[in-house]
């Protein structure tokens, strides 16, 4: 990956300038200073990096679209959707690598790497839900149904989405230094909320593990004896995700200086970021929820299914008040005919007398 300082020979100004800044203009592939006020990227990105990462990521994405076909596996989608944005992350980054004045592709770049990781994140709550209600008897958590809990934590992840959204949309190349300082205390804000959900879903994870090792134990997981290597799957890929997190708060939190590497150095990018969700994404593949929960068990029922159980049930009970006052009116006929059959009125001898 070239250096940055290989920037300043490739191109010439212009007599246009700002206090700030000055216009430069590109070589063919519209390489500029990093401190021209047309440049989008810190640093020149690799075409031949994005190019092996595009393929990469295309693969998984690929795979885990066969996967939830054979698997039928409808929400999968949301993996699915990790995958393609990262894929097309990459896409834009070899195509902006050549085409470096072309702002689209800086800010298609930047986005999608930024909130793909969000897709990753939501398919783990999802994942975690369906194995509650497929594996534990009573298919809820700390009394939480298990639909529920994959619910509310999805929910939460939309909202970590929206403010990294924001976020990552105002600190877009090319905009004001001061937008972009916003946007980065915005984005952090969301990445930190976002870390802070994952710490409260993995205690969830443990007291599942812990539950589940107890029904092992006792012989009552009926022949799903795959639990393991899935939660210790989801263990692996929140690890990565953290790994992730991490890089970008630190990154983000050291500014854009000279003494912090981080945002200057294209290797970075793909070590801590694109190769982490890589190997979270390739990890699903592996070990996919379809390999391991099958069957009508490993769905949430549907709306209709709802709508039948729950007629169902009503009709179960109504059924039960109905067998209950029958016998509550039986027992009232045996008592009655028992006064009436069984028992003559006591013989009142004085009464007796005095009739006579």
């Amino acid at each position: 990956m070239s250096a940055t300082t290989t920037l300043s020979t490739k191109a010439t100004t212009t007599s246009t300038a700002t206090p700030s800044c000055t216009t430069a203009v590109g070589d063919k592939y519209g390489r500029v200073p990093l401190d021209a006020c047309n440049s989008y990227y810190n640093y020149d990105p690799s075409y031949g990096a994005a190019i092996g990462f595009s393929v990469l990521f295309g693969l998984v994405t690929i795979t885990h679209l066969v996967q939830a076909v054979t698997f039928r596996k409808a929400f999968c989608w949301v993996i699915i959707m990790g995958a393609l944005w990262e894929t097309v992350s990459f896409i834009t980054r070899a195509l902006g690598s050549h085409d470096q004045q072309q702002l689209g592709y800086a800010m298609a770049t930047q986005l999608l790497l930024l909130l793909a990781p969000l897709w990753v994140n939501a398919f783990v709550y999802m994942t975690f839900g369906r194995m509650i209600y497929y594996f534990l008897p009573e298919k809820k958590l700390f009394g939480i149904k298990a639909p529920s809990l994959a619910r509310y934590f999805v929910g939460l992840d939309i909202v970590s989405f929206i403010i990294q959204g924001v976020g990552g949309s105002m600190i877009s190349p090319g905009a004001d230094p001061k937008v972009i300082q916003t946007g980065i205390h915005v984005y952090m804000g969301g990445i930190g909320l976002q870390e802070f959900f994952i710490v409260v879903f993995i205690g969830l994870v443990v007291t599942f593990h812990r539950r589940m090792l107890m029904l092992e134990h006792k012989g009552e997981l009926r022949g799903r004896s795959r639990w393991m290597r899935l939660t210790f799957t989801i263990y692996g890929v929140l690890a990565l995700i953290t790994m992730r997190i991490i890089y970008r708060l630190v990154e983000y939190a050291k500014g854009a200086h000279p003494d912090n590497p981080l945002p200057f150095k294209e290797v970075y990018t793909y070590t801590l970021d694109a190769a982490p969700m890589l190997i979270a994404i390739l990890l699903l593949c592996i070990v996919h929820p379809g390999m391991v929960m099958v069957g009508p068990a490993s769905h949430f029922p549907s709306r209709k299914e709802k709508r039948a159980l729950k007629k169902e049930r009503k009709e179960r009970k109504q059924a039960e008040k109905e067998e209950r006052e029958m016998r509550g009116t039986s027992s009232n006929r045996i008592a009655i005919g028992g006064i009436a059959l069984g028992h003559s009125p006591p013989y009142d001898g004085d009464a007796a007398h005095q009739m006579a």
